[in-house]
């Protein structure tokens, strides 16, 4: 005769919570590692800490998690841009905007480079949607610094015949090209370098006033 006396129950009832904002960092930081489509879903469960189950009951599908962690990238990482944007004087903004984002690029501890600037420029067919909606975030960003510029035009800052539009995709090239340098090894040092020579030849523009 065999004595249950002993036998172990698993407890019942609801599953161990988690902690929602943490695992979408972790899921931000394998997206930001790995890509939208280098990032499987064991990857981002791993990171995570959750089950396949649980991430679609917290996130609906993997895009939607992805949007997440665009979002927390932006509020937690990048930031800096736009506290760097408020500066008054726009040569500061820009001096700071490019400088910061070096250091911001190659911190250690986690991925090199922009989650945004270089995300999803090629992808599969399928996932043209995610790629357009990281287009809409580029050029959102365009756009700010756009308007950056323009205000700091009209506050004669800047000559009067400036190309708004221009500075600003130069600027953003020079932040894009940073990206991919400090994904490929570039110092803090390195990245302020480039960032210096841009910076001159914006202050030629402003003192050609």
């Amino acid at each position: 005769m065999i004595n249950n006396s002993t036998r172990t129950h698993r407890p019942r009832g609801r599953p161990r919570a988690f902690d929602r904002a943490e695992a979408l960092e972790h899921a931000g930081l394998t997206f930001w590692r790995l890509g939208y489509e280098g990032a499987s879903i064991a990857d981002l469960t791993k990171a995570m800490g959750i089950t396949p189950q649980s991430l679609y009951a917290a996130f609906s599908s993997k895009a939607d998690l992805y949007r997440e962690a665009l979002g927390w990238y932006q509020s937690k990482i990048g930031r800096f841009s736009t506290a760097a944007l408020e500066e008054p004087d726009v040569s500061i903004a820009l001096e700071r905007l490019l400088m910061e984002a070096a250091i911001e690029f190659s911190a250690p501890g986690r991925p090199h480079g922009c989650m945004i600037s270089t995300a999803v420029l090629n992808c599969a067919e399928e996932n043209q949607p995610i790629a357009e909606m990281v287009e809409d975030q580029r050029n959102a960003t365009l756009d700010a610094l756009q308007g950056r510029i323009t205000r700091g035009i009209a506050g004669k800052q800047l000559p009067s015949d400036t190309n708004a539009r221009a500075l600003a995709r130069f600027v953003g090239a020079i932040i894009q090209g940073m990206s991919v340098q400090a994904r490929d090894g570039a110092s803090v040092t390195e990245l302020q370098a480039i960032a210096s020579i841009a910076l001159a030849q914006i202050r030629a523009l402003i003192n050609a006033k």
